[in-house]
């Protein structure tokens, strides 16, 4: 996440954070340390798994103070362990005490979610099939989940309903076919975005292929119809699987060939990395 994106679409949602979690001041901070006062505190990680999200981390201390210190012994897309110490903060005692929750709950949530997509993607080692996450993000954290899937080695699905076209069954009962739907897409978009189209059975799969979508979703089908649909589609579509993917069945489902494997379980069911700020102290 470069400095531009940080400034025109993190740096609000982290200060919503850090006011929903001080909503008129620190009480117990401010009782206890009511002058600035320089301190240092470590960030220890207390698991396994990949480090994501040490740049909002040290926004969230910096839109506290900008005088802030941090000097970090990892970056994100490491391996970390276990009593790895990671960085040191220093600066005003009061910025350390008010902002580290606030700065933990993001660190942890996107290194879960880094450390659960690596893990699926080294199952999917050896296969044409690229890994993707989807919409199924906690809201106002869309940008740093996504992020997170990144840094573990995934590839971002559509962003947001903006940024591209996706056909699901809704859309399709709307328009009254599969047909219809590609038809009506393509006349209202027909020159920058492709268009993808979920399946749940052969026959719309067969309607897609005829339409000429860009994209063929199998979405919860069988293993055995999944197969068929890719013998049907040929290579003349790119071909997504989605539907409760998970760690279990996944390299089940790269087996059968496709272009692609999405999975909201990336976002919505990553536990965190356990981290901590410790051993804090005036200096």
């Amino acid at each position: 996440m470069n400095e531009i994106t940080m400034k025109m679409n993190a740096d609000k949602l982290i200060l919503m954070a850090l006011q929903e979690d001080i909503t008129s001041e620190d009480v117990t901070t401010n009782a206890i340390m009511p002058e600035k006062v320089l301190g240092e505190v470590d960030l220890i990680c207390k698991g396994e798994g990949v480090i994501a999200g040490l740049n909002v981390f040290a926004r969230t201390f910096e839109l506290l103070d900008k005088d802030i210190e941090i000097t970090f012994m990892a970056k994100d897309g490491d391996k970390v362990n276990k009593g790895d110490l990671l960085a040191k903060v220093k600066g005003d005692i009061r910025v350390l005490l008010s902002g580290e929750r606030v700065a933990l709950n993001y660190l942890q949530r996107m290194s879960g979610i880094a450390t659960y997509t690596n893990q699926v993607v080294n199952l999917l080692a050896g296969s044409k099939t690229k890994l993707l996450d989807t919409r199924k993000t906690t809201p106002n954290m869309r940008i740093f989940e996504k992020y997170a899937v990144t840094v573990g080695g995934g590839n971002n699905h559509r962003y947001n309903l903006s940024d591209g076209i996706l056909l699901k069954d809704n859309h399709i009962g709307a328009a009254g076919s599969v047909k219809k739907a590609i038809e009506l897409a393509r006349a209202y978009a027909p020159f920058v975005r492709k268009i993808e189209v979920e399946t749940e059975n052969l026959d719309m799969v067969k309607e897609a292929l005829e339409a000429r979508a860009d994209i063929i979703m199998l979405d919860n089908m069988s293993i055995d119809m999944m197969k068929e649909a890719i013998k049907l589609i040929d290579g003349k579509a790119q071909t997504e699987c989605s539907g409760n993917v998970t760690k279990e069945n996944i390299q089940a489902l790269a087996k059968i060939g496709v272009d692609f494997i999405s999975s909201g379980a990336l976002t919505h069911s990553a536990p965190i990395l356990d981290l901590s700020l410790k051993h804090l102290h005036r200096i």
